[in-house]
C-alpha cells in the first residue's frame, strides 16, 4: 500500500515538473517568436499627444509594418529627431527630391495639389487646447521649403550648404521624408524638425487594435 502511494506521489511529482517545463519551454518561444517580430517585422506603439487628430486619439496603440515602402500619405512612426527616445506618428507628405509648397490648406508637390482627404474632419473641429484657440485642426500655416530653410529651426539642423541647396530648389533632401500631422494647426513636424531621414522612420501603420471600438487596418 506504501509503495502505490509513494508511486502515485512520485507520478504526480513528475508530472508537474514536465508540466512546468513544457510550460517554460512555450513561455521562452514566444518571448523569442515576439522579440523576432518586433526587431525585423513589426513596431507597436502607443499613440502619444494629439498631433494626428482626428484620425488618431491620445494613447491609442497601432501596429505598423517595418519592411512596407514609404508612399505619399501612408502614416509611420519615426524616431522623434528631438526628444531622446521617443517617437512620433506622422503622415508622409513629400518624396525624397520633390519640391513642396503649402498655401490656401493646400499642399502642392512638384506644382500639384495633393488630395487630402483625411483633413476634412478636421476642418469641423476647432482647437481648444492652451496656446491654440479658434483655428481649425486643418488649418496649414502656407510655407515652402524654400521658406522653412530660412526659419531659425532649419538653421538649427542643417548646414550652410544644404539650406542653400533648400532656397535654390524648394526640394525636400536627398534621401528625406516630409511629413506632417493631420491636426496641422498644432503639429510639430517637418515645418519645425525638419524632414526626416529613411533611417528614422520604423515602419508604416497597418493596424489600429486599441480601443476595441476603433478598431481599423491601413
Amino acid at each position: 500500500m506504501a509503495n502505490n502511494q509513494n508511486n502515485e506521489k512520485n507520478e504526480k511529482t513528475k508530472q508537474f515538473y514536465d508540466f512546468l517545463k513544457y510550460t517554460i519551454v512555450l513561455f521562452a518561444i514566444f518571448i523569442l517568436i515576439n522579440f523576432l517580430l518586433t526587431k525585423y517585422l513589426i513596431v507597436k506603439c502607443s499613440v502619444s499627444g494629439i498631433s494626428m487628430q482626428p484620425t488618431f486619439e491620445n494613447q491609442e496603440r497601432v501596429i505598423a509594418n517595418r519592411n512596407s515602402k514609404l508612399k505619399r500619405n501612408e502614416i509611420v512612426i519615426l524616431k522623434a529627431p528631438d526628444e531622446r527616445n521617443s517617437f512620433y506618428i506622422k503622415r508622409i507628405i513629400g518624396l525624397p527630391g520633390e519640391t513642396v509648397t503649402g498655401k490656401n490648406n493646400k499642399i502642392y508637390v512638384n506644382g500639384k495639389k495633393i488630395n487630402q482627404d483625411y483633413l476634412k474632419p478636421g476642418f469641423k473641429l476647432t482647437d481648444n487646447e492652451d496656446g491654440f484657440y479658434g483655428t481649425k485642426y486643418s488649418y496649414t500655416a502656407d510655407f515652402s521649403i524654400r521658406s522653412l530653410a530660412r526659419t531659425k529651426e532649419y538653421k538649427s539642423i542643417y548646414s550652410p550648404s544644404q539650406l542653400k541647396e533648400m532656397k535654390n530648389t524648394n526640394k525636400v533632401p536627398k534621401g528625406s521624408y516630409f511629413v506632417m500631422g493631420d491636426h496641422r494647426s498644432v503639429s510639430k513636424d517637418s515645418r519645425y524638425i525638419g524632414a526626416i531621414p529613411r533611417s528614422k522612420i520604423e515602419g508604416v501603420v497597418k493596424y489600429r487594435y486599441w480601443p476595441l471600438n476603433r478598431i481599423k487596418v491601413y
